[in-house]
C-alpha cells in the first residue's frame, strides 16, 4: 500500500468534470484506488463516490493506492490532480 497526500487546485473543487477525469484515470489501474477526506472514504474509480466526498479548492487528500500497479497508480493520479484534472 501507497499513499501520498495532494492539495485540490481546481476553483470549483471536484465537481462532475474533475471527478470522471480522475475516476477515468484511476479506472486505467487493477489497484484498490481510495482516498480519504475529513475522515471519509472515497472509491477513486467511482464518480458518485468522489463527488458525496464534497471536496472544495484547496482541501487536501491522501491518496491510497494497493495492488500490483500501486506505484504507478498512485504517480499518475498525485501528477492528474496537480495539474488541475483539465481545468
Amino acid at each position: 500500500m501507497v499513499s501520498q497526500k495532494v492539495v485540490i487546485k481546481n476553483p470549483t473543487g471536484l465537481h462532475l468534470r474533475p471527478a470522471g477525469i480522475l475516476c477515468k484515470e484511476a479506472m486505467q489501474f487493477k489497484s484498490l484506488i481510495t482516498f480519504t477526506f475529513r475522515d471519509n472514504t472515497a472509491n477513486a474509480k467511482s464518480v458518485l463516490s468522489v463527488l458525496g466526498a464534497c471536496v472544495k479548492c484547496g482541501d487536501e487528500i491522501e491518496l491510497v493506492c494497493e495492488g500490483a500497479d500501486e506505484q504507478e497508480a498512485l504517480q499518475a493520479l498525485v501528477q492528474a490532480v496537480e495539474s488541475g484534472l483539465g481545468e
